[in-house]
């Protein structure tokens, strides 16, 4: 498997930034996970083959993400999402139209394990936490008398599922998004991690990826110049 097939897009001796496809796991499993397959492409190449993940994306979720290739980076890499100093934003398309162009969405979650299954809840307790997030709407488009919505999204928590739930909640799943109501025979998911901004773990200088989703459904029912990233905060 070449770079170019596991879609590398920044790489050095600490870390590398990668596009992960939908339909692949984010973290090692059993040699079919996306730091299995790096460490695999490694060691043919002859070079260190330590790649360990400091994120995750839901396996149905593609886009780019960042792994460490040094132990000692790790950690580094990990503080910078605890302390919120990563910057993470996503594309979506969601079922409807939005009331308002911007915004910014607050919720309490709660995770169900054992049905894989987040919700959304009215009061703190075991096992809930905060989830919060900014939006600006991109574009709409009208698809078979339906309302579509393109949507820029940043985290600033990193709760499971938390995009999806916090829109499905609002009468806005993500198109495709059987598990919080919204079936597509044409597509899963309709989510994209499409812009990383951290520090290098060593040098701590700024870094900054972008990379906009596939042409294909249903990212292409809009045009590329609609793909008009602003800064969110």
């Amino acid at each position: 498997m070449s770079p170019q097939a596991l879609s590398i897009i920044y790489e050095d001796r600490q870390m590398l930034v990668c596009v992960k496809a939908a339909g692949v796991l984010s973290e090692a499993a059993a040699g079919k996970g996306m730091p299995d397959l790096l460490s695999s492409l490694y060691r043919q190449a002859g070079k260190p083959d330590f790649v360990s993940g400091v994120h995750r994306l839901d396996k149905n979720v593609g886009g780019l993400m960042v792994f460490s290739r040094q132990k000692d980076m790790t950690g580094r890499l990990i503080n910078q999402i605890t302390q919120r100093q990563m910057k993470k934003e996503y594309v979506a398309v969601l079922r409807g139209a939005l009331s308002e162009a911007d915004g910014v969405l607050e919720d309490l979650l709660f995770r169900d394990a054992a049905h894989n299954k987040t919700y959304v809840v009215q009061r703190m307790r075991k096992g809930v936490r905060d989830a919060r997030l900014s939006y600006h709407k991109l574009a709409e488009t009208d698809c078979g008398g339906q309302t579509l919505t393109l949507v820029q999204i940043r985290l600033h928590t990193g709760r499971t599922h938390q995009i999806r739930v916090q829109f499905s909640s609002r009468q806005l799943p993500l198109l495709g998004d059987i598990r919080y109501g919204s079936k597509d025979p044409g597509c899963d998911v309709a989510l994209w991690a499409t812009r990383l901004q951290l520090q290098h773990p060593k040098t701590g200088a700024p870094m900054s990826f972008t990379q906009l989703p596939p042409s294909q459904y249903p990212w292409n029912l809009f045009s590329r110049d609609q793909y008009n990233l602003i800064d969110l905060e």
